[in-house]
């Protein structure tokens, strides 16, 4: 069996349950080492065979899956945070399902989620917002036009930007085709990870900032009046609010 594993963030103590007992279990490893806390590797048996992918290409990562397949062995494949979201497995999961090899995927948490955490925030606040879009600049990835951050930020939602904090001033300029001038923005470095670093501003002074800091890499942006702004209560617990499991108080 291969399993794609989502470690979590950076903080060991943040993977699942479920994913720490299948490394605890499997003799093969394949982890994201440019991304992933080194830390997570403890959880492996102290014979396993490990790999780090950041050396390698998608040829060599499948072949790793494929003699251990022939010898009967399992495999994790460790990446950072959720792999869903930027985790480059889908091209894995068609080879795997191309050359019917059994495989699962063990969902993590993302780093917006510990990003959030660490804000003590949260992103989807009543009568502000309650979109959160994940997005990132286009890099040696391109972004589709229809989801460019100029056209995104026209929906002024919660905005969580991967990949891009090292071309902050052109994100910047192209939010504010959306955003005004004064919306928050808090940076996120490594969240989870004993480095942690918050740094919380506007459209205007987050890039300057960012520059002193000299963040260039692992952080999160995120944008949104959610970061400074009043609210409406959950109508979830409000005494006036009947619901399946409580009827209103008069």
């Amino acid at each position: 069996m291969i399993y794609l594993i989502g470690a979590g963030p950076g903080d060991p103590g943040l993977i699942t349950v479920k994913a720490a007992n299948i490394l605890a279990h499997t003799p093969i490893a394949i982890y994201a080492g440019s991304l992933v806390n080194p830390d997570i590797l403890d959880y492996l048996p102290k014979e396993a065979e490990i790999y780090n992918s950041a050396t390698m290409t998608l040829e060599e990562v499948i072949a790793v899956f494929q003699r251990a397949h022939e010898k009967g062995l399992d495999v994790a494949r460790i990446h950072t945070g959720d792999p869903s979201i930027y985790g480059a497995i889908q091209e894995q999961i068609d080879w795997l399902d191309e050359h019917e090899i059994p495989y699962t995927i063990i969902p993590g948490v993302s780093s917006f989620l510990a990003a959030a955490a660490a804000l003590k925030q949260e992103f989807t606040l009543p009568g502000v917002s309650q979109t959160v879009i994940l997005t990132r600049m286009e890099g040696r990835t391109a972004v589709p036009e229809l989801e460019s951050l100029e056209r995104l930020a026209q929906h002024q939602s919660t905005m969580v930007i991967f990949l891009s904090v090292q071309m902050m001033e052109d994100v910047v300029s192209r939010l504010l085709k959306g955003y005004s001038p004064a919306t928050p923005v808090a940076v996120v470095y490594k969240a989870s990870w004993p480095e942690e670093l918050i740094l919380r501003g506007t459209l205007e002074t987050i890039t300057e900032q960012v520059k002193d800091a000299q963040i260039t890499k692992t952080a999160l942006i995120i944008v949104g009046d959610v970061l400074e702004s009043e609210y409406e209560l959950s109508k979830l617990y409000a005494a006036d609010y009947s619901h399946a499991y409580r009827q209103a108080k008069p």
